[in-house]
């Protein structure tokens, strides 16, 4: 029988493990799909409710209505905040608007928000580790008053900082970024502020690092890495960074089986397989199939560690209707 692969050479994928959709991403769908349940459609969404188009899409075909801003909302339906926060402007603006709404903000961004007003509340300046533009760090700034959160990106920024007092200052992290690439921030911030506070528990979500560490495990192995996620996912982007910087010759980031550069991964026998913390497990079942299509395939799993978290939706969702 003629094998019709276009390239029958065997291959290898090491796929990650934990990998894909995390506790806070899974309760944010969860959430949408029962205010659609309760309230019937639409069900406003301020704002993608994870960074995932295909997720997106599935919750827009079900009736979810993605806006930017809260007045782009009518007064009269449910809405939610995605799993990234908002800035406490927003659920003030829906309370005066006498707006239905659901906070799906994930419980570890919630915590960073409380370390915030914790801090703010003890007289010290905030510093955040974050990137500016994302919505998860305009949300975590947005819960102090303007000037009272200082944002810094790179090492570099840190010898910029201009605090009120450099010995009334503490740090945040945003949940999604590289394990190291914080850590060397952290040291600057330490060696130029001696005094500042950092959380009582790293701020980096579970998530964000067990899916950075299997890249970690699996890169030395592998030719080629590939990440499923958004190109607006911050953990997304963050996992290719740390396949590069783990040895990995080769990393790209794709949406869709689709989206693959066949041509760079000539040559490759041993290719890494991971998503993102918003990207669903269909998606990944999508790649390995498009893998079969062309090569022969043997799937191994690289496992560093075992997620076994899980959060509570709001009340309100568990609540009767009126």
């Amino acid at each position: 029988m003629t094998d019709t692969r276009t390239d029958p050479a065997p291959i290898t994928l090491l796929l990650a493990a934990p990998r894909g959709f995390c506790a806070g991403v899974d309760r944010a769908i969860k959430i949408v799909e029962m205010a659609l349940e309760k309230w019937g459609a639409p069900v406003y969404v301020r704002h993608e409710i994870v960074h995932n188009r295909f997720v997106v899409d599935g919750l827009k075909a079900k009736g979810a209505v993605f806006v930017e801003e809260l007045s782009e909302c009518p007064a009269d339906r449910p809405v939610v905040f995605s799993a990234h926060g908002v800035p406490k402007s927003v659920p003030a603006e829906a309370e005066a608007r006498r707006m239905v709404y659901v906070d799906a903000t994930c419980p570890l961004v919630s915590k960073v928000h409380n370390e915030a007003d914790r801090h703010h509340a003890n007289g010290r300046q905030m510093v955040m580790i974050g990137h500016a533009g994302h919505p998860e760090t305009i949300g975590t700034m947005g819960q102090l008053p303007p000037g009272e959160v200082l944002l810094v990106e790179t090492v570099a920024d840190v010898a910029k900082l201009a605090p009120r007092d450099p010995g009334k200052l503490a740090f945040i992290t945003q949940t999604t970024l590289s394990v190291d690439d914080t850590a060397e921030i952290i040291a600057a911030l330490r060696a130029r502020f001696p005094a500042i506070v950092g959380p009582g528990k790293e701020d980096i979500c579970y998530a964000t690092t067990n899916r950075q560490e299997a890249v970690k495990a699996m890169a030395p192995r592998i030719d080629a890495l590939i990440v499923i996620g958004a190109p607006n996912s911050s953990n997304s982007k963050r996992l290719v960074e740390v396949g590069r910087r783990a040895g990995c010759a080769y990393a790209q980031l794709v949406q869709r089986a689709g989206d693959i550069d066949w041509r760079a991964l000539e040559g490759a026998r041993t290719v890494g397989l991971t998503a993102g913390a918003s990207a669903p497990e269909v998606l990944v079942e999508e790649v390995i199939d498009a893998f079969r299509a062309r090569h022969e395939v043997t799937v191994e799993t690289v496992e560093t560690a075992t997620e076994r978290v899980s959060f509570k939706v709001p009340r309100i969702l568990r609540e009767p209707a009126a």
